[in-house]
């Protein structure tokens, strides 16, 4: 398709679920949502040293818990550790990859303790996430994604995809919880 924007219809597929969806059902969101706890020994983000987790990663005040291999069947998480995977392991860590922003991995990220921190971490991982995607053009979706990823070979369009595939199905997990949270108090 001559003349067809490729990047720009990549973005609108985040763009749109972002600003139509996924953002607007974060507003508001509290802190006794984002460490809410919908079942036992759920994955969190914690104080440093109150994990029971077999890991924890981070540099801060606060950690994230897991485990590797990951147990099956996975833990349920909160709020908290869906908001800090998506801001490092989705989007910071690519974004240090990709498009030059500082260097970020689940050892060395400070998780937000609490609700609004997250919510400006989102945001500006987001906005830095469309800006680097906007900047690879046409040609930058073509090129391989290099040894950060996976698949060093893909296009990076492939790996673009990926990421908003995970964006829309994360933030749609949290989205899920806090209406769980929001219906816990009525059963």
């Amino acid at each position: 398709m001559d003349g067809f924007d490729w990047n720009q219809t990549l973005r609108e597929q985040l763009e749109w679920h972002w600003n139509n969806h996924l953002r607007a059902r974060l507003n508001g969101l509290t802190d006794d949502e984002y460490f809410w706890e919908p079942a036992p020994d759920t994955w969190s983000v914690r104080p440093r040293g109150t994990s029971t987790a077999p890991m924890q990663a981070g540099s801060g005040d606060h950690t994230i818990d897991f485990a590797y291999p990951e147990p099956v069947p996975a833990p349920i998480t909160t709020i908290a550790w869906r908001l800090g995977h998506v801001i490092v392991g989705v989007l910071a860590v690519r974004n240090f990859a990709h498009f030059g922003a500082p260097e970020a991995s689940y050892e060395k990220w400070n998780y937000a303790a609490t609700a609004d921190d997250a919510l400006a971490q989102l945001d500006e991982q987001i906005g830095v996430w469309l800006a680097g995607v906007r900047n690879l053009e046409q040609d930058g979706l073509r090129e391989p994604c290099g040894p950060a990823e996976p698949y060093p070979d893909a296009p990076m369009a492939t790996l673009v995809l990926h990421i908003h595939r995970e964006l829309i199905h994360h933030l749609s997990e949290v989205s899920l919880l806090r209406d769980l949270h929001l219906r816990k108090a009525t059963r």
